[in-house]
């Protein structure tokens, strides 16, 4: 994935974005075209992208607002305490957002690349 991403968006990016899939695919296409606008201020991790369409194909994800990818995470104690969800507008990437469904644990980008890693 894109080098200047940051470490956790590049990881999850990877993660959720399958290689058998034509779609997801088209996507990774994307990647390396893509930087972060802005950042949840809450600390979870959640990324707003910016990408120059001018370079890329869209992917066939159809048209409007798409969840083209998205991942429940499940801690090493088979907890769920949210998922990661991965936004298309029109078939271009456009967010990166990851839930909580947990007040006990710390959902974040990170620790959900590392419970994917754990329990793709």
């Amino acid at each position: 994935m894109k080098e200047s991403l940051p470490v956790d968006v590049a990881d999850v990016l990877e993660a959720v974005l399958n290689a058998d899939n034509q779609v997801h695919v088209a996507l990774r296409r994307q990647v390396p075209h893509l930087s972060v606008r802005a950042r949840c201020t809450c600390g979870c991790g959640t990324a707003y992208f910016e990408l120059d369409t001018s370079k890329v194909e869209s992917a066939p994800t159809g048209p409007g607002t798409v969840v083209a990818a998205e991942a429940q995470l499940v801690t090493e104690v088979g907890e769920c305490p949210g998922e990661v969800l991965l936004f298309t507008q029109d078939g271009y990437l456009s967010w990166l957002e990851v839930c909580s469904w947990s007040d006990d644990i710390e959902v974040t980008l990170a620790a959900a690349h590392h419970w994917l890693q754990t329990h793709p």
